[in-house]
């Protein structure tokens, strides 16, 4: 069990995801225990033990689902070769298994840290991103330049720079990256300008489309902190698949 904790402090520590699958209920002949746990990555690899054999193959596979959802689940096998919930095994008895995920906080990398980086940076840490903030300036970023490599499917983009010569410098070098979201501030013409530029050097429509610009809902307000509260809340919203739209609002179908 000792080596369980240890990987998953490990895993943590650097933001690989991980499911954690513990043995909570075993009834009859089992070559599980309670408290027996299993660590798996995406890959399915796997560090410790549920009781080996079919059952804990059947274990690995279920981590696996956890990690693709996100989300904890409970999980009973029966040790039985027939019935309800069985894994074609002959000990007899039943297992019940938690499985909870550990995944990387999501990533808000900020490219500019002026008035606007600096209250975004804030409330996204609030939110429960990991920030990082791109600037020249040492005092107002975490990093001077901009590395797409370690651009992740969990990383959501904001282009805030001072001026529009390096927000387009970014985006050339981050539309190919996997990241979750790309957002660029800026007016309708200021963005029309820059896809246009991107057209001419061979970027395809599919690639420019990932682009959100001008960045964030429109809450109506103008003020550097409030500005940043339109740009995380589109954010928020694409990342749960959210409508945008006031609560209060009676559905109607479509």
């Amino acid at each position: 069990m000792l080596d369980v904790l240890k990987a998953l402090v490990k895993a943590v520590e650097n933001r690989v995801p991980v499911a954690l699958a513990t043995v909570i209920d075993v009834q009859g002949p089992s070559p599980a225990r309670v408290g027996f746990k299993l660590l798996v990555n995406s890959d399915g690899e796997a560090v410790g033990n549920v009781g080996g054999g079919e059952l804990q193959k059947r274990v690995r596979a279920a981590a696996r689902q956890v990690l693709e959802k996100g989300s904890a689940m409970t999980v009973h096998y029966s040790l039985q070769e027939q019935g309800e919930d069985a894994i074609g095994m002959l000990c007899g008895g039943d297992v019940t298994v938690f499985i909870e995920p550990f995944e990387a906080k999501p990533v808000l990398l900020i490219v500019g840290g002026g008035h606007i980086g600096q209250p975004l940076s804030e409330m996204a840490r609030i939110a429960g991103y990991d920030v990082k903030m791109v600037d020249v300036r040492p005092d107002r970023g975490t990093a001077p330049m901009l590395d797409p490599t370690t651009i992740t499917p969990k990383t959501h983009i904001v282009l805030i720079t001072e001026d529009h010569v390096t927000d387009e410098q970014a985006l050339r070098e981050i539309l190919s990256t996997p990241a979750a979201y790309i957002g660029m501030i800026g007016s309708q013409r200021k963005i029309g300008t820059i896809l246009e530029h991107l057209r001419e050097d061979g970027f395809e429509e599919e690639q420019l489309r990932r682009l959100h610009g001008p960045i964030g809902l429109d809450l109506g307000g103008r003020e550097p902190a409030q500005i940043a509260l339109a740009i995380l809340a589109e954010i928020e919203m694409v990342r749960h698949g959210g409508r945008g739209r006031p609560r209060s609002e009676p559905l109607r179908d479509t």
